[in-house]
């Protein structure tokens, strides 16, 4: 993991489409600002996971499972 220090209004750069800023550090809070490609997608962790996890779930479930949930529906 690479640590970097910025003050507020400074920002990094990843790879040549991505900057990230420092906008305001609030206590313990630090509010960023993403400039990307609007083909980039950028996520929250916590929203990062759960995706992964629906994904998990999803996969899971077997084509007889599908067919009993769309059985009487066509």
């Amino acid at each position: 993991m690479l640590i970097l220090t910025r003050r507020v209004g400074e920002s990094i750069t990843i790879g040549e489409h991505i900057k990230v800023y420092v906008i305001d550090i609030k206590g313990r809070q630090v509010r960023l600002g993403i400039k990307a490609p609007s083909d980039t997608t950028v996520y929250r962790q916590e929203i990062y996971q759960r995706i992964l996890e629906e994904n998990r779930l999803a996969a899971q479930i077997g084509v007889g499972s599908i067919r009993e949930a769309t059985e009487g529906k066509e």
